[in-house]
């Protein structure tokens, strides 16, 4: 008949910190683990090595890495994997605030470099609200076409007004040179 060492178990888990499953007793030393009963008897016994609290059970993460790593490669990412609606598994209001915050930083940080002007920053504000660009690429483009078009419709503004100089200088000069025939023909009258 087996010798009832329940209490010695109870003791020991309590004297080592820990479950009592992980309690192991020596079975060849029954007799002397039952003679002790208390705390500081269980816990000589545990020093001598009669009484060996267990180690923990490894639960091992390697297969769960190689997985994630092959996922990361996108395998195991099909249709029969996938357990939720496509909205569920990525919002679209998440992609959204996304694209806001990258093309709104874009923004701020080329109003601030000076490359765009606090005007044609407010329209552009505007118009990523509106969903006119889908990533920063195509906002860029359009700066650089706003602002070649601007500096084109400048430059044809010059040109115009110099243009506009010169013609009215000529005919100033013209004007000139009439007034003075005439002065003259009525000098020689």
């Amino acid at each position: 008949m087996a010798i009832n060492l329940k209490s010695q178990k109870r003791i020991a888990a309590a004297v080592l910190k820990c479950g009592k499953n992980k309690i192991w007793l020596d079975p060849n030393e029954t007799s002397t683990i039952a003679a002790e009963n208390s705390r500081k008897g269980i816990a000589k016994l545990a020093k001598n090595g009669l009484i060996i609290k267990k180690k923990t059970a490894i639960h091992s993460r390697f297969r769960v890495r190689e997985k994630l790593a092959a996922k990361r490669l996108g395998r195991h990412t099909g249709t029969g994997k996938r357990r939720g609606t496509a909205e569920a598994r990525m919002p679209t209001s998440v992609l959204w605030m996304r694209r806001q915050r990258v093309l709104r930083r874009m923004l701020r940080r080329y109003r601030e470099a000076g490359k765009i002007d606090k005007h044609l920053y407010h329209v552009l504000y505007l118009k990523c609200k509106g969903n006119v660009f889908k990533n920063k690429r195509v906002l860029m483009e359009f700066i650089h076409k706003a602002k070649a078009d601007k500096a084109r419709a400048k430059l044809l503004a010059d040109q115009a007004e110099a243009h506009r100089n010169r013609t009215k200088a000529a005919r100033e000069r013209r004007a000139q040179r009439i007034a003075s025939k005439k002065e003259e023909l009525h000098a020689d009258k």
